[in-house]
């Protein structure tokens, strides 16, 4: 992990912010997160969390239901890292691989969140099966690039410590 300094800084938070305008069409009802991806200053795949196909009738949220692991994921959205990588894929497949994913989370009224930590083994596990370089976040310490394969590791610790 490094944090980012001086021009890397604005770039970073050119993108972070475009993040930040994705997860304002969140549907969740717990979380408005987004994400884009970019390669060689261009998005090449876009996303926000929400329930699948953005219909309504597929909102679960919080079901009780599962497959009785202690900490199975209960919400109901795609999230936003998915459906950006999905887009990517779609979109750009050629351009995936070395590409960089910038997250954001906005609060009800629309303003950026700071990051508080790094949890998520399914978006880390599918970012590094497409190639995606780096993650980019923006905490309350600065702005920290983790390489994809940091991240996945990171995310796993995150996980431990909750079980």
């Amino acid at each position: 992990m490094k944090y980012l300094i001086n021009g890397d800084v604005d770039e970073a938070m050119r993108w972070i912010n475009q993040a930040a305008e994705a997860a304002k069409q969140a549907m969740c009802s717990n979380a408005k997160c987004g994400t884009v991806i970019v390669k060689e200053g261009k998005v090449i795949g876009r996303g926000y969390n929400a329930p699948p196909l953005d219909k309504e009738e597929n909102r679960t949220c919080n079901q009780t239901f599962g497959p009785g692991k202690p900490n199975f994921d209960r919400t109901c959205c795609m999230h936003a890292e998915w459906r950006a990588i999905i887009d990517a894929l779609k979109n750009n497949g050629d351009k995936i691989k070395g590409a960089k994913l910038y997250f954001s989370r906005v609060d009800q009224n629309g303003g950026m969140k700071r990051a508080k930590s790094i949890h998520c083994t399914v978006c880390s596990r599918l970012a590094l099966d497409t190639g995606i370089a780096e993650f980019v976040l923006w905490f309350e310490d600065g702005i920290r690039s983790y390489t994809t394969d940091e991240y996945d590791k990171v995310s796993y610790q995150y996980v431990e410590k909750k079980i």
